[in-house]
């Protein structure tokens, strides 16, 4: 039964792109080895197809869990080689933050996080590479947010303009304190035009929101009074609904000047 169902490719697809077929080619892996030799080259031969649909990713996936090690690690190197890729594919973003989140294996997790991190910047403005780069900041890896952050070390603003890059800034506005003194010197380097600009933007104001929220208690007074006074001249621009919260936020404040 393995046989006949992976020695043809387009069949096999076929199957693994349904989701019943899926959930079945699943419950037939790791019943023996000898019937996994048949998976495993199947999944191997077709690795892209399958780890970019939305069905058939699992099938790999599920190979990553029950198949021997020589052969987890040849499909480890696969997902390192084409990481990239994936990270910025509808399904293979999500088939990829699920091997991130099972991955047990620290030379091949480091590895892969490394590459993430390394490219955090292309990812961060990818509609679908920057789920990624925010699942990898959840695992509150230290190494790893810090090889971020020094990515996106002058971007921050750039990104907060954007839908996706919003997203990263925030997360990394929750990843700690100096990922936050990094945003924080990015928002009071720029030019105070640019500041209220991205206050007023569709996206950037809940980026300066949170940045005001949670600096309050968390950075240094120093900073931020800088980035409230640098605010409060320009609050009557702040009037519409978004920005209005970050309006009520700077009048609440008593901040020496």
């Amino acid at each position: 039964m393995a046989s006949f169902l992976t020695s043809d490719s387009d069949y096999f697809m076929v199957i693994t792109r349904n989701k019943n077929g899926s959930k079945s080619l699943q419950k037939l892996m790791g019943m023996s080895d000898y019937m996994d030799v048949f998976f495993f080259v199947a999944i191997m031969r077709l690795f892209i197809h399958v780890m970019i649909d939305k069905y058939a990713s699992y099938v790999a996936i599920q190979g990553m869990r029950i198949f021997k090690q020589d052969k987890r690690e040849l499909m480890y190197d696969h997902i390192l080689r084409y990481a990239l890729f994936l990270a910025r594919d509808q399904y293979g973003c999500i088939a990829l933050n699920e091997i991130i989140k099972e991955l047990d294996d620290p030379y091949y997790r480091d590895e892969l996080l490394d590459i993430i991190s390394n490219n955090a910047l292309l990812l961060s403005n990818d509609a679908y590479g920057n789920f990624v780069v925010q699942h990898v900041l959840k695992l509150h890896d230290s190494r790893c947010t810090g090889n971020i952050v020094d990515k996106l070390c002058g971007y921050c603003i750039e990104l907060s303009f954007k839908k996706y890059g919003s997203y990263i800034v925030e997360r990394l506005l929750e990843a700690g304190d100096i990922p936050m003194a990094t945003i924080i010197l990015d928002v009071l380097a720029c030019k105070t035009e640019m500041l209220i600009r991205l206050a007023r933007s569709e996206y950037g104001n809940f980026v300066v929101c949170k940045l005001l929220e949670l600096t309050n208690d968390i950075l240094t007074a120093d900073l931020f009074y800088s980035l409230v006074n640098k605010l409060r001249p320009y609050r009557f621009l702040l009037h519409r609904f978004h920005e209005s919260k970050i309006a009520a936020i700077l009048d609440s404040m008593r901040v020496p000047n």
